[in-house]
């Protein structure tokens, strides 16, 4: 059995589908004909990866608040 490569693009489209767009996952997965344990495997991954980047985008713009201040 051959494994399916995806790219990342297509990884992070199909978790917006999912996270943004509200989308089922099984939906998702069927539309794009995937399994349901692999988009949800790709939600765990990008979702954390998107909240470490809000908080980076935050911790930077606190600093430049008190930069700014001082």
């Amino acid at each position: 059995m051959s494994r399916q490569r995806y790219p990342e693009e297509f990884k992070i489209e199909a978790v917006k589908q999912v996270t943004e767009k509200g989308k089922s996952v099984a939906d998702v997965a069927q539309r794009l004909g995937m399994s349901v344990h692999s988009l949800y495997a790709w939600i765990k991954v990008y979702s954390k990866r998107q909240q470490d980047d809000d908080r980076q985008a935050e911790l930077r713009k606190l600093r430049a608040e008190l930069k700014s201040v001082t």
